[in-house]
């Protein structure tokens, strides 16, 4: 029963408060908030600013790739290619998990070294068959005038 008492005392007193408060507030010291009007207009204000902004979005993007042109596709050039390494990384490491796929696969580079070395490397004229098949593969990726400035 008391503690019925206090809350309502409690209640009562801080109803009071708020209420005195209010009484003794000037209508002058109060904030004013914008009429509705305002508020529209500047919302207004606002997307057609933005509208116009979009608007101009593909002139603004055209004129800064023609200004930018080289940098950036160099950038995305470097992007492509850390990505497709990292990918083909990935891929490696992969199949590295795989067991005794890494030693067979080492396996096969060891015995294609050794078949290079032997076919191409010890004798003096299979080293110039393999210059004239590089020179001849340079002449076909290059053309002709590239190829002879190369050489």
């Amino acid at each position: 029963m008391d503690t019925e008492l206090q809350e309502q005392q409690y209640v009562d007193a801080a109803s009071q408060n708020q209420i005195e408060a209010l009484k003794g507030s000037e209508s002058g010291n109060l904030a004013m908030l914008p009429s509705a009007s305002e508020n529209e207009e500047q919302w207004q204000k606002t997307g057609r600013q933005i509208s116009i902004f979009l608007a101009k979005l593909p002139e603004y993007i055209g004129r800064f790739y023609q200004e930018y042109k080289l940098p950036i596709i160099s950038f995305a050039l470097l992007v492509i290619t850390v990505t497709a390494l990292r990918i083909s990384l990935a891929v490696l490491n992969a199949i590295n998990d795989i067991p005794l796929v890494s030693p067979f696969l080492q396996l096969i580079g060891l015995g294609y070294t050794i078949w290079f070395t032997f076919r191409y490397l010890l004798k003096d004229s299979t080293r110039q068959e393999l210059t004239a098949e590089t020179r001849l593969l340079k002449k076909q990726i290059l053309g002709s005038k590239e190829s002879q400035t190369l050489s």
